[in-house]
């Protein structure tokens, strides 16, 4: 699974993106639990998740071959 980081997340993690090796189907909030797990410094912070392209609920299910992107709120004037 491809994992894609940005804007604010990004600069915490020090990378763009990054290989999962994950083998089993999870729900997006069980994938968000593994990814606080791996990552703690970004547990509070907020983000939607993106599964291939499309914007997804906590209960929507993520393969191991999907690329998930975690986008921060813009801020913007």
């Amino acid at each position: 699974m491809k994992v894609l980081y940005f804007a604010e997340l990004k600069e915490i993690l020090n990378q763009s993106s990054e290989e999962i090796d994950t083998q089993k189907t999870m729900t997006v909030q069980e994938f968000e639990a593994y990814l606080f797990e791996q990552h703690p410094e970004i547990e509070s912070k907020k983000f939607q998740v993106a599964v291939n392209e499309e914007f997804v609920r906590k209960d929507d299910i993520v393969q191991p071959q999907d690329t998930v992107a975690l986008i921060p709120p813009v801020s913007g004037g």
